[in-house]
């Protein structure tokens, strides 16, 4: 696989001590950041904060959808709103 980028970062004693004896820690990183991304919210990217601009489009959006719980799981989930349909 042909590298197109370094990335170096700095990480506290306790997290190197425990990384320090994985075999490929370039490919630990690697995976462990692409499972981060994977998971990350698709407005906000991970960062937990809506900009202004997507502020806007979120309370478009919401105005026919709505948030609501997972039965199952307890996770939340986008429900559409059927035509009519109040709240």
């Amino acid at each position: 696989m042909k590298k197109d980028g370094i990335v170096t970062f700095k990480v506290e004693k306790d997290l190197w001590e425990a990384m320090r004896d994985i075999p490929n820690r370039s490919a630990f990183i690697r995976s462990a950041v692409v499972a981060a991304l994977a998971g990350a919210c698709p407005v906000c990217n991970g960062t937990g904060i809506l900009s202004p601009e997507q502020r806007r489009h979120w309370e478009d959006f919401v105005k026919d959808h709505s948030l609501s719980r997972c039965e199952t799981c307890r996770g939340v989930v986008i429900c559409c709103r059927t035509e009519g349909e109040e709240g």
